[in-house]
């Protein structure tokens, strides 16, 4: 076992998953990014992924590939299409289209499997109150029931070496404040990529729900997006 502070952060590319690299390095973690592609038709978000590890000195990055195309039941995996121009109100009303069955469960056990290796229990997520409105995978209870899982289904939680926390520092912030909170750090918000469909040079749409509440929460931060938007949008 190493005395060394390790933390496995699962890493899209996206903005909230950078804000918490961030975070967690400010607090002296020894970063560890995992990446997984998951047939996500904004595929150009791993390419983001590489880009913000790098920036932000992740110790290691590893990008796993687990094609949940196979079965869809996801608009971001499917042929479904991304709902776009949707008021925020009426994102929080039921469980989205954009829902991955199972994701955050395959994601969080992914990155389990690699802090056990590392000798560490601590792991990383971006989900936040927007996240957890919609999605049942993203619920306080929901990551408090997988450490108390992932302690029993480990060699080290078994034998009382470890103990999992599944780290969601955004989980009680609204966009706004995880903007805020990026540039505090200093995140390198123009590597990263929050659209679900974005072009293939990495313009993001400007109408789909993410883009919706990224545009929204730069705007209420009073902090410029540094990211190409189709047709130049900049604002909500």
């Amino acid at each position: 076992m190493t005395s060394e502070r390790r933390g496995v952060v699962l890493l899209s590319g996206g903005l909230d998953s950078a804000v918490v690299l961030a975070m967690a390095r400010s607090e002296g973690y020894a970063m560890y990014a995992l990446t997984i592609g998951y047939g996500q038709r904004h595929s150009q978000e791993l390419i983001a992924a590489r880009r913000v590890a790098e920036a932000l000195h992740a110790e290691r990055q590893i990008v796993v590939n687990l094609d949940l195309r196979q079965w869809g039941g996801s608009a971001l995996t499917g042929s479904d299409t991304v709902p776009i121009n949707r008021d925020t109100a009426e994102m929080g009303v039921d469980i989205p289209i954009t829902y991955v069955p199972g994701r955050n469960t395959i994601f969080l056990s992914t990155a389990m499997a690699w802090a056990e290796t590392l000798g560490t229990g601590e792991v990383f997520i971006g989900a936040h109150i927007h996240d957890y409105s919609g999605y049942p995978d993203c619920r306080p209870d929901y990551f408090q029931a997988f450490e108390r899982m992932a302690d029993l289904a480990t060699r080290t939680g078994v034998e009382g070496q470890t103990r999992f926390s599944i780290h969601a520092p955004l989980l009680k912030m609204n966009k706004t404040e995880i903007v805020r909170t990026g540039a505090r750090l200093h995140v390198p918000f123009e590597l990263t990529s929050s659209c679900y469909q974005p072009t293939a040079d990495l313009r993001a749409c400007g109408v789909c729900d993410s883009c919706i509440l990224r545009l929204r929460a730069f705007a209420e931060a009073g902090v410029h997006d540094p990211i190409s938007y189709v047709g130049g949008t900049s604002h909500p």
